[in-house]
């Protein structure tokens, strides 16, 4: 028993004096294979020293900047809005005015008769023979589907689009061109290409032609035997324009002067109304839905091919992102790392982030941190190779004293570089319970031993 006694207080003694010999601790030293370290201890100011610097994150690639979308509709105007269905409740009437059209010369278009005249006697007569026999019959030219009238002797003349004066302009060039006396006179005997529809509680339901003088509304109405209505007070007087239907009280119309002389423009249908005689209203606005129906299928049409365009970009991006994070798993594209030493939880490499800046903080804990019982918060450094090579392969070791709670504030403003290593010392009871782990078996191998 004495004999086992002093074999244990022998073995405790080798351990405590071999602690540095069978265990050694990683630490920060001043030296290190030759190179200088420089210890510098972080607070407000050293850390926008460290933050100095240069490093620019990686980018990711651009295909996850782009979007699919982007294209454009093809052969499709804007969604015309919904008719306004007149409502049956007795409510007073709202006032919506349609805009004034601008006030422009009139339009030559398709169907358009145009009569042209020259002077008579002279070898005119002999080359415009097919002219003056038009004229002297009163027949004119009518503007044919692809927007040309055709003049014996002269051929085609586009005039479709022109005002009036544009077209004699064309005329006359067209004259100068086959040599021919260019003196005429071009005017506009039929107006059929440009119209108004008038229709509802008037004398007669009507189609009436824009002129070379802009109708006004009052005009259309009389021109169609006038509003013939019981009960101004719930009639109204509707235009509908454009896929959008405007209103205006018949009380309101005869009041305002204004009003009555607003003009219209091609395409516009005037409906006099209840707001009782609903059906009557429905059916003369249907007409006017079924364009909106086409031009509604028409972008139908147009949107369902951008869709399957962007779905074919988008199928486009997504491999590429999906390839490029292939390559990341695979380790094929080249990052920035950091390192994690010491009494961290989880001794790793970590990645530097995309096109962002990683703090202390973000590396540290997104890997867990570290165990308070074993790393010492006194004690973390970030080891920072100088890129200089006259400096001979210096590290800086910039120390963070979490010690202090309030210090860990500096961790997430301290920015990481790539290589650098994160280093948390163990706490100085760390180093002396390692050693006895290590020790302490064969403590009680060399008693057992002894005893035997």
């Amino acid at each position: 028993m004495i004999r086992l006694w002093k074999t244990l207080v022998l073995g405790t003694c080798l351990v405590t004096a071999g602690c540095g010999v069978t265990y050694t601790s990683p630490t920060v030293k001043s030296q290190s294979a030759g190179a200088e370290v420089r210890v510098v201890d972080l607070d407000a100011q050293t850390v926008l020293v460290a933050n100095r610097a240069p490093y620019t994150p990686k980018a990711l690639p651009a295909a996850f900047f782009q979007q699919a979308g982007g294209g454009q509709l093809r052969g499709a105007g804007a969604l015309p809005e919904a008719p306004y269905v007149p409502n049956e409740t007795r409510k007073p009437l709202e006032l919506r005015i349609p805009p004034t059209p601008p006030v422009e010369a009139y339009r030559i278009g398709v169907s358009d008769v145009l009569l042209l005249a020259t002077k008579s006697g002279g070898t005119t007569i002999e080359e415009l023979s097919g002219l003056l026999t038009a004229q002297n019959k009163r027949q004119g030219y009518t503007v044919r589907d692809d927007g040309s009238i055709s003049i014996p002797d002269l051929g085609q003349v586009m005039v479709a689009g022109l005002t009036l004066e544009e077209a004699e302009a064309r005329v006359f060039q067209a004259l100068v061109e086959n040599g021919i006396d260019p003196a005429f006179s071009l005017e506009v005997a039929e107006f059929n290409s440009k119209r108004v529809v008038v229709g509802g509680a008037v004398g007669s339901a009507k189609i009436l032609p824009l002129t070379l003088n802009q109708i006004d509304l009052s005009e259309a109405l009389t021109a169609s035997g006038g509003v013939q209505v019981k009960n101004e007070e719930f009639a109204s007087v509707r235009i509908y324009r454009d896929g959008t239907l405007y209103q205006i009280p018949l009380e309101t119309f005869f009041a305002r002067p204004d009003l009555q002389k607003l003009k219209l423009q091609d395409g516009d249908a005037v409906y006099v109304d209840t707001n009782y005689d609903l059906d009557q209203a429905l059916a003369f606005y249907n007409s006017q839905v079924e364009v909106i129906q086409m031009r509604q299928q028409a972008r139908s049409n147009a949107l369902n091919e951008l869709q399957a365009e962007i779905s074919i970009r988008s199928a486009a991006l997504n491999e590429q992102r999906t390839n490029f994070q292939s390559r990341l798993d695979l380790g094929a594209e080249k990052r920035d790392y950091v390192y994690l030493a010491g009494e961290v939880s989880n001794q790793s490499r970590v990645a530097l982030p995309f096109g962002q800046q990683a703090t202390l903080a973000d590396v540290l804990y997104e890997k867990g941190g570290f165990n308070v019982t074993t790393g010492d918060p006194s004690d973390i450094y970030v080891l920072r190779p100088s890129s200089n090579p006259a400096e001979f392969g210096a590290v800086t070791a910039w120390h963070l004293d979490a010690g202090n709670a309030i210090n860990l504030t500096l961790a997430t403003r301290f920015e990481m570089r790539p290589n650098d290593i994160i280093f948390i010392e163990e706490q100085p009871i760390t180093s002396w319970n390692r050693a006895m782990q290590q020790f302490f078996p064969v403590l009680i191998n060399s008693a057992q031993q002894a005893v035997r």
